[in-house]
């Protein structure tokens, strides 16, 4: 029986994915092997020696210490794209909202008395704006929300550019041939009428537009519901002053952003939808699933991806340093058992913890797995 710790106010109805009689959900619990996260920090929270890994119910990662995690062989997990359909809706909603001043049009409303028919005609045009359809969507970030701004964009008459050096395969089968990839961000934000970023918040991207503002489009309008740290709030300040940026829809305001006119500020609504919560949870749910019972490691943002399907034998799993030899050390440690190995995999990635090994044996003799965790580099081996 294995014990996940949920450690928010978790869906039901992707919590009842979990085998009862394998899995035991227990908010309290000291020593969890598989914990289930979504807003809620874990950085100040010592992880157990039991802990095998973290699945967080959403894209972002920045509540959960990967290096400590990576350290003492955590697996950690997201869920990309489960959310891409609710963040996808209220992009479109943005891409209005950054239009046509449809929220100071409905705040003056509000403040009208006496003929209101007649100060509305009178007092409209204040609040006019673009239509997007013929527009050019500039998307910063292809991945499974970029992919499927993208798509409905498109579909609304809009013409699509997309910059992402690191597009998956998969990711580039599901965009429409209609969208141009650019290799090069400053050509997409010298086309782009409006920008939208879908790109994690990282060393890399940190402050991604602070020094690109100046060649945007002269009145680009400016999407974020990734992460609020994308844009440096000086420089955006200062394009918002000189009128380089029209406007800026924002899912993480700071408190200068709230009473600027140009600015749409949004309490972090990408994700909130019923369906999107439930679908996070339940792609959560099934990566612990597959990682706890049989191995696989899917959409983890610390170690390799690896799925072998199961034959029903026992099966190892070895976590270790991505060194010479690593291999035929595991393997050497096996035979020396005069076990067979029946199917095997290796995958690496390019972070700390490099390489995730698993081998399919037909049986598992006393002092193996004590072998093969006396192998340098090697930092965690389960038996399954």
């Amino acid at each position: 029986m294995y014990t996940v710790k949920p450690m928010n106010k978790i869906a039901e109805v992707g919590l009842r994915e979990l085998p009862e009689s394998f899995f035991r959900v227990d908010a309290g619990a000291a020593g969890p092997q598989a914990i289930l996260v979504r807003s809620a920090s874990l950085h100040d929270m010592p992880l157990p020696e039991e802990l095998l890994c973290i699945a967080r119910a959403g894209a972002g990662v920045n509540n959960i210490p990967i290096d400590a995690c990576s350290d003492k062989s955590v697996v950690v997990f997201n869920t990309p794209g489960a959310n891409a359909g609710a963040v996808r809706e209220l992009v479109i909603c943005s891409l209005f909202l950054a239009s046509r001043n449809i929220i100071g049009g409905i705040e003056w409303c509000k403040a009208l008395t006496g003929d209101i028919s007649a100060q509305v005609e009178k007092g409209k045009s204040a609040f006019a704006g673009p239509e997007i359809q013929g527009k050019t969507l500039g998307i910063i970030g292809v991945g499974a929300i970029g992919v499927s701004v993208a798509n409905a964009a498109h579909h609304l008459g809009m013409g699509v550019l997309g910059f992402d050096p690191y597009i998956s395969v998969e990711a580039a089968w599901g965009l429409s041939r209609s969208v141009r990839r650019v290799h090069d961000i400053k050509e997409l934000l010298a086309a782009s009428d409006y920008i939208t970023l879908h790109v994690p918040l990282n060393d890399e991207t940190r402050g991604l537009l602070a020094d690109m503002l100046s060649f945007t489009k002269k009145g680009v309008r400016i999407i974020n519901l990734a992460r609020g740290g994308l844009i440096e709030s000086g420089a955006l300040r200062a394009a918002l002053e000189d009128g380089s940026v029209m406007s800026y829809v924002t899912d993480f305001p700071d408190e200068w952003m709230l009473s600027h006119d140009k600015i749409v500020p949004i309490p972090h609504l990408g994700a909130s939808t019923p369906e999107s919560e439930d679908k996070c949870v339940d792609m959560a749910c099934t990566e612990i699933i597959e990682y706890i019972e049989n191995g696989n490691i899917i959409n983890s943002v610390n170690m390799p991806s690896v799925f072998l399907p199961r034959t029903g034998d026992p099966r190892i799993c070895v976590i270790h340093d991505n060194v010479p030899d690593m291999i035929s050390k595991i393997t050497g440690a096996v035979s020396s058992f005069g076990v067979n190995i029946d199917n095997m995999i290796n995958a690496s990635t390019k972070g700390r913890v490099a390489s995730y090994t698993m081998l399919d044996i037909g049986s598992v003799p006393d002092g193996l797995k004590a072998a093969i965790e006396k192998i340098d580099g090697v930092t965690r081996v389960r038996i399954i």
